[in-house]
């Protein structure tokens, strides 16, 4: 009855042309996790990080590992 998300499943991205990274607003410090375009620096957001818990679930969403890169 109940719908659960299946957290198991690892998501997959053009590792060619994107790299993970999250986008840090200096004003509020508002936190979004990403991908962002080696090619022409486009940034497509794809959750809003508001605890270190949430940028571990977008590493592991996409078999991320290491550190991911901040900018501003």
């Amino acid at each position: 009855m109940f719908f659960r998300r299946n957290n198991n499943r690892v998501e997959t991205y053009d590792k060619e042309r994107l790299y993970p990274a999250i986008r840090s607003s200096i004003c509020t410090g508002e936190k979004v996790a990403g991908f962002k375009n080696r090619e022409t620096g486009s940034f497509t957001e794809i959750t809003l990080v508001t605890s270190d818990k949430d940028i571990e679930d977008f590493k592991s969403r996409y078999g991320i590992t290491g550190e991911v890169e901040v900018f501003y």
